[in-house]
């Protein structure tokens, strides 16, 4: 890829996961943006954690569209709209703040668990995503939960809400660069494609990894 399309505006989900990421990747496929690794990105959390965004902001040169950790994470967006002054920035959200509990802990149970129940944090400390205790890490970070209830549903909608709150509020004084969609609704799909100034390619959402 040559030096200028990597320096593109860009382009940000930043929606948490579980709220359609996945479907908004494909659509920026479908306009063939070039993509960040997610891979890389989820590997910077560390570098999240401490707050220190080089690393990150590194990785945004690579490519012109991303999503997900740690792009989806507290704080992220304030310092990407600083850095890179033309970016988008595109909130996604589900239709409410149960529903989105319910979709995550349901795909982490099927990742790290037994399928039915959120998993523990024995079984967090187990999993062996990108290495081993990956998964409890991330859960210890992101969420102020209790060691022996790591997905206590009040504490994670209210993570969930402050979320979402926060990215509307930072970028109230300048609201043509973010733009708030959920992908289960139709019309959605239209503003997005307006948003991104790229002509619609189907009537909606093309769906992928669409768990509930």
């Amino acid at each position: 890829m040559n030096f200028s399309k990597r320096n593109r505006n860009k382009i940000f989900c930043i929606g948490l996961n579980k709220t359609g990421t996945t479907t908004i990747e494909k659509t920026f496929k479908d306009f063939n943006y070039s993509l960040g690794v997610q891979r890389d990105g989820e590997l910077l959390i560390n570098d999240w954690y401490k707050r220190d965004f080089k690393a990150i902001i590194k990785l945004c040169k690579t490519a012109e569209a991303f999503q997900d950790v740690p792009f989806s994470l507290p704080f992220t967006y304030s310092v990407l709209d600083q850095c890179f002054p033309n970016a988008k920035f595109i909130l996604s959200v589900r239709d409410n703040s149960d529903q989105w509990y319910s979709s995550l802990t349901n795909f982490h149970s099927k990742l790290w668990g037994n399928g039915i129940d959120p998993p523990t944090i024995q079984q967090l400390k187990e999993a062996n995503y990108h290495y081993k205790g990956y998964a409890y890490e991330v859960n210890r970070m992101l969420f102020d939960t209790p060691e022996d209830d790591p997905y206590n549903k009040d504490i994670l909608i209210r993570y969930y809400q402050n979320h979402n709150e926060n990215v509307m509020e930072y970028f109230r004084a300048k609201p043509e660069k973010l733009l708030v969609i959920n992908v289960s609704i139709k019309d959605d799909y239209k503003r997005l494609c307006e948003f991104l100034n790229k002509t619609p390619l189907h009537e909606t959402f093309p769906w992928e990894n669409k768990t509930s």
